[in-house]
C-alpha cells in the first residue's frame, strides 16, 4: 500500500456569517495549499470540526473538495463519528466520489477504553470503503482513548485489509518510533503534530504527515522537510523553532481551531467562524493576533 510521502493538511470549514457551510472558497483554498507545497488534505478532522456537522454537510464537503483540487493532490476524508453506521456510509461516499483515503479518530462517546474496542469499531468503518486505504488517527486528548498503538498494530494486522496506518497525534515519540518499527515498517506512520516534525524525522524515519498550522504555515513546515532531506540540520532546527513560535502565538487564542481559522482571514482568505460552542475570535483579540504574529514577523514567512 502506498505510503504518504510529504505533509498532507487538514483544513479548516469554511462557514457563512449564519453557520451555514460556504463551499465557495474551496477551490482557492486548494489553490493555496498546493501552492505552498502540501500534498493533500484530511478533510472533516478535528481541525474542520467534522463533528459538528451533519452528515449531508460532510459529504458536501468531500465532494467540493473532490471538484476542487489539482490533479495528484490526496483526499483523505475523515469519517468518525459517534455512529458507526454513519461513518460507514461516509466511508462509501468517500469510495464513491473517488477520494484517496479514509481515516477515522475514535469516538469520543462511548469512551473506547479496550482495544478490541476500537478495532471493532474501525473494522466495520473501513469496510465502507475496501477499496481506499484507512487511517486511524489517533488523538487521545480529544476522545480519552489512551490505547497502546503498537498493541493496536498488532491486533488489526491481517482483520482490516485496506489499513493503511496511523495518523499520530500524541506527545511519544518512543511509542511512534515502535510503532513505525513494528513488521519492518509494514505501516505508514504519519506524524500528527506540527511541533516535532524534526524529532520524528530524526528518530522515527517519517517521510509524511498531517498537519493544522500548514493551512498558513505550511511554507515553513514543508521547509523542515526539504531541509532535513538536504542534510542541512541547522536550518531545519530553526524552521521548527519558527513553527513553534507560531504555535505559541495560537496558544494565546484558543488554538489552532479558533486561533489558527483567524489567521487565514489574515493571509487572505476569510473562512468565517466557528461553530458553537467554539467561542469565537473577537475584534479585539484579532487586533493582538496580528500583532503577536507581526512580532514574529510571521507575514514574511506565511503561506501565499
Amino acid at each position: 500500500m502506498e505510503k504518504i510521502i510529504g505533509l498532507i493538511d487538514a483544513p479548516f470549514t469554511p462557514f457563512h456569517a449564519d453557520g451555514s457551510i460556504n463551499l465557495d472558497p474551496i477551490p482557492a483554498y486548494a489553490d493555496l495549499l498546493a501552492r505552498n507545497g502540501l500534498k493533500g488534505v484530511f478533510i472533516n478532522g478535528s481541525s474542520g470540526e467534522g463533528y459538528m456537522l451533519t452528515e449531508q454537510e460532510r459529504m458536501q464537503l468531500a465532494e467540493a473538495w473532490m471538484a476542487a483540487v489539482p490533479e495528484g493532490f490526496k483526499v483523505i476524508v475523515h469519517v468518525g463519528s459517534t455512529c458507526v453506521r454513519s461513518s460507514r456510509r461516509l466511508a462509501e461516499h468517500a469510495q464513491q466520489i473517488g477520494a484517496w483515503g479514509i481515516g477515522a479518530m475514535a469516538t469520543p462517546f462511548p469512551k473506547i477504553g479496550r482495544i478490541e474496542e476500537l478495532v471493532k469499531y474501525c473494522e466495520e468503518i473501513a469496510a465502507g470503503a475496501p477499496n481506499l486505504p484507512f487511517y486511524y488517527y489517533h488523538i487521545p486528548a480529544f476522545n480519552g482513548a489512551y490505547l497502546s498503538m503498537l498493541d493496536f498494530l498488532r491486533a488489526v494486522d491481517g482483520r482490516i485489509p485496506n489499513f493503511a496506518g496511523i495518523k499520530y497525534t500524541f506527545e511519544s515519540l518512543y511509542e511512534y518510533n515502535r510503532c513505525r518499527r513494528y513488521a519492518n515498517g509494514k505501516f505508514d506512520m504519519l506524524h500528527g503534530q506540527d511541533e516535532t516534525i524534526l524529532p520524528c524525522l530524526a528518530m522515527g524515519g517519517a517521510q509524511g504527515g498531517i498537519g493544522g498550522t500548514t493551512n498558513y504555515n505550511g511554507r515553513v513546515l514543508t521547509g523542515i522537510l526539504e531541509a532535513w532531506q538536504k542534510g542541512d540540520l541547522e536550518k531545519a532546527r530553526q524552521l521548527q523553532d519558527y513553527a513553534q513560535d507560531v504555535i505559541d502565538v495560537i496558544c494565546h487564542f484558543r488554538g489552532n481551531i479558533v486561533g489558527g481559522k483567524r489567521i487565514m482571514k489574515l493571509i487572505g482568505l476569510d473562512l468565517g467562524p466557528n461553530r458553537t460552542p467554539f467561542q469565537n475570535i473577537t475584534d479585539e483579540e484579532e487586533q493582538q493576533l496580528r500583532a503577536e504574529l507581526e512580532a514574529i514577523r510571521f507575514f514574511e514567512h506565511c503561506n501565499k
